[in-house]
């Protein structure tokens, strides 16, 4: 694998937060950083005005300008600049076989309504072998938040990056099954929170007894013990790595409910949002699975997916 971070670039506002926010994940890594769009021709049907000449050469300039941008703020990182022909969906799951990151941008409908995640996203996070970031530019409103939050002295946070989502400050949360832990999951997210010198809030959930389905009224003593329980499943998981990262703060919450309104909770305030994928096929292509899905979506931090065996 490459020392290389990638931001796939489609012109959008989206993109290049995204690009910013690889720029500065690429400088803390020691990684280099190229900028990649993938060109798909169009039929002169969907796009009348607009000749594949033009269109072309419009992909082609479109990371060069991007790049030259990113390297008068970052003189330091070496940036490069690639343009594939292709179908995004096909050709960007293929890149994170060989990089340590690829980093798109997500449209976003708004505070509560979160991440919206077009197709071509979906495709690259189900059949993706490296995982994915996906980040959603700040708002006009987040903008004005932003400003109402200051003291009309310079922005909260002059950091790179501050353009996408999320609170560069909050800590790294990991949404974990404690009773089936990946190492690369786990690995991943306290990597994350060690170079940013960020806590790690560690989310793991469990469903309480369907004590309707059998007619019975809920047990407060079992389920107390059955929290006992998961708490200390998890305070077992993660004893195993606190060594290795003797440096990461590092908070547990383990409590029952459903995990994806617990993540999309925690989401709020953090700086990012790790998850894992299941490597299953479908028979029509990957799969992303429920949670990681609902997160994607509704999250209000980048959100990284993590690919597990």
């Amino acid at each position: 694998m490459s020392r290389t971070v990638i931001a796939g670039l489609d012109g959008s506002r989206e993109s290049f937060a995204a690009a910013e926010w690889a720029a500065h994940e690429a400088k803390l890594r020691g990684a280099s950083l190229k900028l990649v769009n993938v060109w798909e021709s169009v039929p002169l049907v969907q796009a009348p005005f607009l000749s594949a000449e033009n269109e072309q050469q419009w992909a082609e300039q479109l990371p060069r300008e991007a790049g030259e941008e990113l390297r008068k703020v970052h003189p330091e990182l070496d940036i490069t600049v690639e343009q594939l022909t292709g179908r995004p969906a096909d050709v960007l799951p293929e890149l994170t076989k060989d990089a340590e990151l690829l980093v798109l941008g997500s449209s976003g409908l708004g505070g509560i309504t979160g991440f919206l995640v077009g197709s071509v996203g979906q495709a690259v996070v189900s059949r993706a072998e490296g995982p994915v970031v996906l980040v959603r530019a700040l708002t006009a409103a987040d903008d004005a938040d932003d400003a109402a939050n200051t003291d009309g002295s310079e922005a909260a946070d002059s950091r790179t990056g501050r353009e996408v989502q999320g609170d560069p400050e909050g800590p790294v949360v990991l949404g974990l099954d404690a009773n089936e832990p990946d190492e690369a999951l786990i690995r991943f997210a306290y990597e994350a929170a060690q170079r940013h010198g960020l806590p790690l809030k560690v989310v793991h959930s469990w469903n309480l007894p369907p004590y309707f389905a059998y007619g019975l009224p809920p047990d407060p003593q079992l389920n107390a013990e059955l929290g006992r329980i998961e708490g200390e499943t998890l305070t077992e998981v993660l004893d195993a790595w606190r060594p290795k990262y003797p440096s990461v703060e590092v908070l547990e919450q383990a409590a029952p409910g459903k995990a994806v309104e617990q993540l999309v909770e925690a989401s709020r305030g953090a700086s990012l949002l790790v998850v894992g994928r299941r490597m299953r096929r479908a028979p029509f292509g990957g799969r992303i699975g429920s949670v990681a899905h609902a997160v994607l979506h509704h999250a209000t931090a980048p959100v990284a997916v993590i690919p597990q065996q």
